[in-house]
């Protein structure tokens, strides 16, 4: 794990939660952080996914949950952002990229923005 990884996690965990205001936190560690939402899935009884972010052993991944039911939102995707991605809701960074955490910081509030969406998708 590089020494770069915490500061990245620390940064991407501040900008999840001030672009998608509205989600609760469920997890809060110095390596693993998530947002559900304030609804419950009507398929699993529980909150559904948002977002959550982690520290693996080669990156720290960002996860944006809506981009699995939203094709709206995976149309939003900006091309800098395509580089990292990795599946369908996963975003790598090994580094600090100012102007791709701004990227994904619009990306995020889309989605928070989307959140109707998301609960007509999944169903509450």
């Amino acid at each position: 794990m590089s020494d770069e990884f915490p500061a990245i996690f620390a940064t991407l965990r501040s900008l999840m939660l001030e672009a998608a205001p509205g989600m609760v936190v469920t997890d809060d560690t110095p390596t693993n952080f998530t947002l559900k939402t304030p609804w419950i899935e009507a398929r699993t009884k529980q909150p559904a996914w948002f977002g959550w972010i982690a520290i693996k052993k080669s990156y720290v991944a960002y996860h944006i949950m809506p981009l699995y039911v939203l094709a709206a939102l995976n149309d939003a995707v900006p091309p800098s952002l395509e580089k990292r991605r990795q599946g369908k809701t996963c975003f790598n960074f090994k580094k600090a990229d100012p102007a791709l955490f701004e990227d994904l910081r619009a990306l995020t509030t889309l989605a928070a923005q989307t959140e109707p969406d998301l609960r007509t998708a999944i169903g509450t």
